[in-house]
């Protein structure tokens, strides 16, 4: 008898827990398509980690690689929202995204010494890319630049924390718990592409 009535009532608070709107992309906070966008970042893996794993790859590489990572992977993923904004497409492209960060954290994992220009060039691409899918999700919620913005906004902050952290780090042993943060980031994408396999 007891049984039956923590059943029922786990199922009765199962039911009453349930949310009444549910948003497939976005977060919405409430306080307006700045924050909105900010709160987006912060809460989505595939924008929050493969820009982490950049800055550590920028910070691995020295203060030239980081201040470069800093200004090239906003502003492009500033162009690429744009892009997003003007031109919006409904794919959520979790294969591109997921393998980006991937590959960038297995360059973390394997401190592998790219030069500057490489590492500018993967924040190029990198912001391109996730500014457009960005772009067009700001676009189909209708929260526009100001969310746009909110995303560039936290990237900024992000990178230059993170990168700032790694360039200054000098014992042997912190340079490797960085690299394998690399290699935790790697292995969730690696989880998030499998994931994105699974039948139907």
């Amino acid at each position: 008898m007891r049984r039956r009535i923590l059943h029922r009532a786990l199922l009765a608070a199962s039911v009453l827990a349930m949310p009444t709107a549910v948003h497939a992309h976005l977060v919405t906070t409430g306080l307006g398509p700045l924050y909105d966008g900010i709160s987006h970042f912060a809460l989505t893996l595939e924008d929050l980690l493969p820009a982490l794993a950049l800055a550590f790859l920028a910070g691995l590489r020295g203060a030239a690689a980081g201040r470069l990572v800093l200004f090239l992977l906003p502003g492009a993923w500033l162009a690429g929202g744009v892009a997003g904004l003007v031109w919006p497409t409904v794919s959520t492209a979790t294969v591109p995204t997921t393998v980006s960060f991937i590959a960038i954290g297995g360059l973390v994992a394997l401190d592998a010494r790219i030069r500057p220009p490489w590492v500018a060039a993967l924040a190029l691409v990198l912001g391109l890319l996730h500014g457009y899918l960005n772009g067009s999700a700001m676009s189909e919620a209708r929260l526009g630049a100001l969310g746009l913005a909110g995303i560039v906004a936290s990237l900024f902050v992000v990178v230059a924390q993170a990168a700032a952290l790694v360039v200054a780090l000098r014992a042997p042993w912190a340079r490797i718990a960085v690299r394998v943060a690399g290699s935790w980031i790697a292995a969730v994408g690696l989880l998030l592409l499998g994931w994105s396999f699974r039948p139907a």
